[in-house]
């Protein structure tokens, strides 16, 4: 899964297409649930001594709470990436920028990547409708499906100027 063969990249580029089922995609404590395959797909080529070039296209759909009322939500997301791995020494490696891959490594394995670029990618607050109008904060009611019948709470902050509007 997702492991490539360094000699034959270093040959000619190689293309990559998986297709993941969720419950193998991502580990339990990444905390994201797939509600769909994921679907990897790119072309990996050499870009110099012992450095590699990936231009990827990954895309799935997560299930996430929406922030408001916690019901679930399906979620598109779709990265296109251009990520470059280089063997552990190499200057390009110093920088940050790119995957480090060990020296005597003989396949690369794009898994930590492409579980890297989907949690960046995954947005961090998820709403199921823009109008959403949440839960009641003192009953917890799904203020969606109506009003909850709790007696509205005045903030005791404003209470003086609603003394002066009444004219107290």
């Amino acid at each position: 899964m997702l492991r490539i063969d360094l000699a034959a990249v270093r040959e000619s580029p190689v293309a990559v297409a998986e297709r993941i089922l969720p419950d193998a995609a991502l580990p339990a404590e990444s905390g994201l649930v797939l509600a769909a395959p994921l679907e990897v797909s790119g072309r990996l080529s050499a870009a110099g001594e012992d450095r590699f070039y990936w231009q990827a296209r990954i895309e799935t759909v997560v299930r996430e709470e929406c922030r408001r009322c916690l019901k679930p939500v399906d979620v598109p997301v779709a990265v296109s990436a251009g990520l470059m791995f280089a063997i552990e020494g190499v200057a390009a490696a110093d920088d940050g920028d790119c995957y480090i891959v060990p020296r005597r490594a003989t396949a690369l394995d794009l898994a930590p990547a492409v579980r890297e670029e989907l949690l960046l990618a995954v947005p961090q607050y998820v709403e199921c409708r823009a109008d959403c109008r949440g839960l009641c904060p003192r009953c917890g009611a799904d203020l969606n499906a109506g009003p909850c019948g709790c007696a509205p709470q005045v903030d005791p902050r404003w209470e003086a100027l609603t003394k002066l509007a009444r004219g107290d």
